[in-house]
C-alpha cells in the first residue's frame, strides 16, 4: 500500500525528466506505475469475495493528531482502481494528444502523476486531517494542469476559480473536522464509521455542514457547480482524468465514506439530497445550450455527479451499492467521451458543434466509441449504465429512509434529470458525429473542419475503446462488480469484516418487468422526443440564465470583496507609520489591563532590586532615555539609545545570563551600525514644525505602554502556580544535548524547530532589506576566491587598493584599528562559535562578531573594502547556512530517527586533546553563516548601494544643471 504511494512519488519526480529525455513517449513509461497499482489492488482485494483491509500506522504528533494512518479497505480499493487506471489510460492518451514537447509539457507530466498519487494518498489516509492534506494537494495540482496555457486569459482564470472555489470548501471542511475531532474524539474515518459518534446533538449539524462543504464543492454541486465548466480551458487530458474519474470523484468518495454513518442526522438529507437533485436538472439542461463539445460533456457531468452525490446520500445499503455502480459507469463512460473530445479536437482543430458535419462518415470508429459510451451514460440496455440507474429506481421505490413525499419527489427529480441526460447525449451525438442539413452553420455534408482531419493516433483511440468495451462488458456481467461493491456494502452495513460476502443481487441487466423498467422506457422516449423537438426546446432558453450566471455571481463577490478590503484598508491603514504605531500600542495598553481589571488577581509581591546595582543600572537607563526623547540631533539620540541596551545588557549580566548579555550586547552594536547607515540619508536635525499637542499625545502613550508592561509583567510573574520550567532545562540540556550552555541548547537543540523557522524568517528580511534598495535590479554579485595584495610600498592599512586615495578625508586611526582589530575579532567569533555549547557564545554571537568585523572593515573603507575582505555573494553565504540548517534538521530521518535528533562524538586529536563533538554544531554553523550574510546584506545595499545611487544621483542633477546652464547662455 505504501509501496504504491512511494512508486507514485517518484513516478510524479521522474516524469519530467524522462519527457524532456525521451519525449512523449515518456506518457506510456510512467503509465506503467498506476496500471501496476492497478494490477495489484485488483489481485488483492476483488479476487476472492472476502473482505481485505490494509493498514498502516506512522507515529508523528500523536499529541496534535497528526499521525500518519492509512487504511485501504474495499471502498478505498473501489476507488483506487478508478484513480490508477484511468489514470494509467489518459496517460498513454497524452503520448498522443500532445504533438510537441515544449518545456511546459514536463511539468504537466509530472503534475499528471502527482495528481494521480495524491488522489490515491487521499482514498487510502485514515486519520481525517491527513486527508485534508492529500485534499488541499489536488486542489493545488488541479490549478497547475488547468492553467497549463498559462499565456491564455481565461486558463489563468478558470485555474484561479477552481483553486479559490475548491480551498474555500476545504477550510470549511477543516473546521468541520476539527469539530467533529473535539466534540466526538474520532480523528480517524474508520473511528468514525466503526464507533459512530454518539447521540445528536446542536454541533453535529453544524459540523455536517461544513464537511459537506468541502465535498460538495469538490464535487461541483450547486452553487459551487461554475467552477468545473470554467476548468475546461484545460488540456483535455486534464478534464478526462481530473474532471471524470478523479478529483470530482474526491467529494464523492468522502460522502459514501460518511453516509451510512451521518445519515441519521437531519441536517445530512436537508443538505445532501435537494442540492444533489437541483444540481442534475441545472447541469442536465444548461448541457442542451452548449455548442461547445466539450461544454456539453462538462455540464452533463456536473448533471451526474448531482445524480451520484443523490444517490451516495440516502445512506442505506442498497443505495451504497447502486450509488457506488453508478459511479463507476459514470467514470467509464464520461473519461472515454472526454477522451473522444479530445481527439476531435486535436484532429479536427475544433470542438464547435457548428462546425462539425459528417464526421461519423469520415471517422466511423470513433462515433463507435462515442455510441458505446453515450449509450451507457443515457441508461440505455445492456450497458452498466442502464444497469446502475435501474438498480437506483429499485432502491428509490423501496428505500425505507426516503418514506412518502422525500422519496417521491427524490425519484421525480432524478428521472426528469434522466430524461435530460437522454436528450443531452442524443445531442452531443448528434452535434459531433451526424451529417447536417444544408442550412446548418456547417454547411451540411462533410464539413471543411472534418474533411482536413489529421488520422488519429493509435494512443487516441485506444484509451477511449477500452474503457467503452468495459462499459459494455459489465452491462452484460454485472455480478462481477456487484461482488466487489458488495463486499464493502457488507462489511458496513452487516459487520462481515472476516466473513466472504454475497453478491447482492441489486446489480443485473434483466430483473424482469417492473416499475424500474418502465421508467427507463418513459426517459428514453422522452429525451428522444426532446432532442426531436429541440427547435422547439430552443425558445425555452433564456438569453440571460433564469436564475442568474453563477460566473457573473463569483466575478460578483470577488469585485465586492475587493472594494470592502480596498476601503478598510484605506480606513485603517492611512499610510502614517506613527499613527499605525499608535493603534497597536494603544490596543497593547487597552486589552490587557481589561483582563486584568475584570479577570481574577493574584496577589501581588515586588522586590525593587536584587543587588543595589541594578538599581543604578536601571537610574542611568531611565535617564538616558529620557535625555533621548530631548535629542534633535539624531545622532545623538541614535548613540543614547544604544546606552539603554547596554544597561539593559549590564542588567542581564547582573541576573547571571552572560550568554544573553553577550547577545544583547552584540545585537545592539549592530543595531547602532545599521542607525548610522540609514542616518546619512537624513538631515543630521530632526524637524521642529511637530505639534506640541502631538508630542503630548505621544508621551502619554509611551508612559501607558511603559506602565502596562510594568503591571501586567508583574501580574504574570506572581501568577506563576507551578514551578518554572526553566529549573529543569540545564539538567535537561546536558542529558538530551550534551551541553552545558542551556541558552544554546535551548537555540539548537530542545527548541531547534522554532529555531529553523527564526532563521528562515531571517533570510526573508535580509533579502526584503536587499529588495527595497536594489528595487528591481538584481542584488547578486560574482563569487571569488579571495586574491592578496601586496601593499608593501605606500604605507596602506586596508586591502582594497587605492581605496583611502578615494576617500577625501582618510581615518588613519580607524584604518589602523579595522586592520589590528579585524583578525582578532574574526577569531573571537570562531571561539564563539566552537565554545557556545558550553559557554556563553554560539552560532548567532559568534556570527554577530563577524559580521561587526566586516562592518568595520566597510567603515574604514567603504564597499571596495568589504569587497576585498569577503568577495563571496552574501546569497550564496545565507543559502549555504540555511541549506546546513535544514539538512541537520532532516538527516536523521535517513537513519530512522526524529528530525533534528542529537548524535555526540568524544574524539582525542593529537596535539589537542579531547574533543567534544555534537551534531547541533552543524546547525549552529548554519545560524552562524545566516547572521553573517545578513549583515553583509545590509552593508551591500544600506552602505554601498545607497552610496551609489546618490553619487549617481548627483552626476545626472549635475549634468542636468549643466544643459540648463548651457542653454540658458545659448539663448
Amino acid at each position: 500500500m505504501l509501496l504504491l504511494l512511494l512508486c507514485l512519488i517518484a513516478a510524479s519526480l521522474l516524469a519530467p525528466v524522462l519527457l524532456r529525455v525521451i519525449g512523449r513517449a515518456a506518457f506510456g513509461v510512467v503509465a506503467l506505475v498506476p496500471a501496476a497499482g492497478f494490477g495489484w489492488v485488483l489481485t488483492t482485494f476483488f479476487t476472492t469475495p472476502e473482505p481485505t483491509i490494509r493498514t498502516a500506522e506512522i507515529e508523528w504528533m500523536g499529541g496534535a493528531h497528526l499521525n500518519l494512518d492509512f487504511r485501504l479497505d474495499s471502498l478505498s480499493a473501489l476507488f483506487a482502481l478508478i484513480i490508477l487506471g484511468i489514470g494509467a489510460l489518459v496517460l498513454l492518451y497524452c503520448w498522443g494528444y500532445f504533438d510537441a514537447n515544449p518545456r511546459r509539457l514536463a511539468t504537466f507530466g509530472g503534475c499528471m502523476v502527482a495528481f494521480c498519487m495524491a488522489m490515491y494518498g487521499l482514498v487510502i489516509s485514515d486519520n481525517l486531517l491527513l486527508m485534508y492534506v492529500f485534499w488541499e494537494i489536488t486542489s493545488v495540482l488541479s490549478f497547475l494542469l488547468v492553467g497549463y496555457y498559462g499565456e491564455r486569459a481565461s486558463s489563468r482564470r478558470s485555474a484561479g476559480q477552481a483553486l479559490m472555489v475548491t480551498s474555500l470548501g476545504g477550510l470549511a471542511m477543516l473546521v468541520g473536522i476539527v469539530v467533529f475531532g473535539t466534540r466526538s474524539g474520532q480523528w480517524t474515518l474508520s473511528g468514525l464509521v466503526n464507533h459512530g459518534i454518539g447521540p445528536d446533538a446542536p454541533w453535529m449539524g453544524a459540523a455536517v455542514a461544513l464537511v459537506l462543504a468541502g465535498a460538495l464543492s469538490k464535487s461541483a454541486i450547486a452553487p459551487a457547480h461554475f467552477w468545473l465548466p470554467g476548468a475546461m480551458a484545460a488540456p483535455t487530458p486534464v478534464s478526462a482524468y481530473l474532471h471524470s474519474a478523479a478529483m470530482v470523484k474526491a467529494g464523492i468518495y468522502l460522502v459514501a465514506r460518511l453516509s451510512p454513518t451521518l445519515n441519521g442526522i437531519t441536517a445530512w438529507h436537508l443538505i445532501v439530497l435537494p442540492l444533489g437533485i437541483f444540481t442534475m436538472l441545472l447541469g442536465g439542461w444548461m448541457a442542451l445550450r452548449q455548442k461547445d463539445l466539450k461544454l456539453i460533456l462538462a455540464y452533463g457531468t456536473v448533471s451526474q455527479l448531482g445524480f451520484i452525490i443523490t444517490v451516495m446520500g440516502v445512506g442505506a445499503k442498497e443505495a451504497l451499492i447502486a450509488g457506488l455502480a453508478l459511479m463507476l459507469a459514470h467514470s467509464m463512460f464520461k473519461a472515454t467521451l472526454f477522451m473522444v473530445v479530445g481527439a476531435i479536437d486535436h484532429c479536427a482543430g475544433t470542438r464547435n458543434k457548428n462546425k462539425l458535419s459528417g464526421l461519423g462518415r469520415t471517422k466511423p470508429g470513433l462515433a463507435l466509441i462515442a455510441a458505446l459510451a453515450g449509450a451507457s451514460m443515457a441508461g440505455i440496455p445492456p450497458f452498466f449504465g442502464f444497469v446502475a440507474k435501474e438498480a437506483v429506481f429499485e432502491t428509490l421505490l423501496h428505500e425505507p429512509l426516503l418514506v412518502g413525499l422525500p422519496g417521491q419527489a427524490t425519484l421525480l427529480g432524478l428521472v426528469v434529470g434522466s430524461v435530460l441526460t437522454m436528450a443531452y447525449t442524443l445531442y452531443f451525438f448528434h452535434a459531433a458525429f451526424l451529417v447536417k442539413r444544408p442550412d446548418h452553420p456547417s454547411g451540411g455534408g462533410i464539413s471543411p473542419a472534418v474533411a482536413e482531419m489529421e488520422p488519429l493516433s493509435f494512443t487516441q483511440w485506444a484509451p477511449p475503446l477500452v474503457l467503452a468495451c468495459l462499459g459494455l462488458f459489465f452491462g452484460l456481467r454485472p455480478e462481477l462488480l456487484d461482488q466487489a461493491i458488495s463486499i464493502h456494502a457488507g462489511t458496513v452495513y452487516d459487520g462481515a469484516e472476516h466473513t466472504a460476502v454475497a453478491p447482492s443481487g441489486e446489480l443485473a441487466l434483466w430483473h424482469g418487468f417492473g416499475i424500474p423498467l418502465l421508467l427507463t422506457g418513459v426517459i428514453i422516449l422522452l429525451g428522444a422526443i426532446m432532442h426531436w423537438q429541440r427547435k422547439t426546446l430552443e425558445r425555452f432558453h433564456f438569453d440571460k440564465p433564469a436564475l442568474g450566471s453563477a460566473d457573473a455571481a463569483y466575478d460578483a463577490t470577488l469585485d465586492m470583496l475587493r472594494r470592502w478590503s480596498l476601503r478598510i484598508t484605506a480606513n485603517t491603514q492611512r499610510g502614517s507609520l506613527p499613527i499605525n504605531e499608535a493603534v497597536i500600542l494603544a490596543t497593547f495598553c487597552v486589552l490587557p489591563m481589561v483582563a486584568i481589571v475584570l479577570g481574577e488577581r493574584t496577589d501581588v509581591r515586588m522586590k525593587l532590586w536584587d543587588t543595589p546595582v541594578q538599581g543604578v543600572l536601571a537610574l542611568i537607563i531611565i535617564v538616558v532615555a529620557i535625555a533621548t526623547t530631548r535629542m534633535d540631533n539624531r545622532l545623538s539620540a541614535v548613540v543614547l539609545l544604544g546606552v539603554t541596551g547596554y544597561g539593559l545588557a549590564m542588567i542581564f549580566a547582573t541576573y547571571g545570563a552572560p550568554d544573553l548579555a553577550l547577545t544583547q550586547l552584540l545585537v545592539e552594536t549592530v543595531s547602532m551600525v545599521v542607525f548610522m547607515l540609514v542616518l546619512r540619508k537624513l538631515p543630521a536635525e530632526t524637524s521642529a514644525k511637530t505639534r506640541t499637542g502631538y508630542l503630548r499625545g505621544r508621551a502619554w502613550l509611551a508612559a501607558a505602554v511603559g506602565m502596562t508592561t510594568v503591571v501586567l509583567g508583574v501580574f504574570a510573574m506572581n501568577a506563576r502556580s507551578a514551578p518554572a520550567i526553566s529549573e529543569a532545562i540545564p539538567a535537561l540540556a546536558k542529558e538530551i544535548a550534551h551541553g552545558a550552555n542551556a541558552v544554546n541548547v535551548l537555540l539548537v537543540d530542545i527548541r531547534a524547530w522554532d529555531t529553523l523557522g527564526e532563521i528562515s524568517v531571517i533570510v526573508i528580511v535580509a533579502t526584503g532589506v536587499a529588495s527595497l534598495v536594489y528595487r528591481t535590479r538584481s542584488f547578486s554579485r560574482t563569487s571569488r576566491r579571495p586574491v592578496l595584495h601586496d601593499h608593501t610600498f605606500g604605507g596602506q592599512w586596508l586591502s582594497a587598493p587605492g581605496a583611502h586615495e578615494r576617500e577625501r578625508n582618510r581615518a588613519l586611526m580607524v584604518e589602523a584599528a579595522a586592520r589590528l582589530s579585524f583578525p582578532a575579532m574574526i577569531v573571537l567569533s570562531v571561539f564563539f562559535f566552537f565554545a557556545g555549547h558550553n559557554a556563553p557564545g554560539g552560532g548567532f554571537a559568534g556570527g554577530l562578531v563577524a559580521g561587526l568585523a566586516f562592518a568595520l572593515r566597510y567603515l574604514a573603507g567603504g564597499p571596495e573594502e568589504l569587497e576585498q575582505t569577503m568577495p563571496v555573494d552574501p546569497g550564496r553565504i545565507i543559502g549555504s547556512g540555511l541549506g546546513l540548517a535544514s539538512i541537520s534538521a532532516l538527516a536523521p530521518m535517513i537513519v530512522g530517527d526524529a528530525p533534528l535528533r542529537s548524535y555526540v562524538l568524544d574524539l582525542h586529536v593529537p596535539l589537542i586533546g579531547e574533543m567534544h563533538l555534537v551534531s547541533p554544531l552543524v546547525f549552529d554553523l548554519g545560524v552562524y553563516l545566516i547572521v553573517v550574510g545578513l549583515v553583509l546584506y545590509i552593508l551591500q545595499s544600506l552602505g554601498g548601494q545607497l552610496d551609489r545611487d546618490e553619487r549617481h544621483r548627483r552626476a545626472k542633477n549635475k549634468k542636468e544643471n549643466t544643459k540648463k546652464e548651457m542653454a540658458r547662455h545659448g539663448s
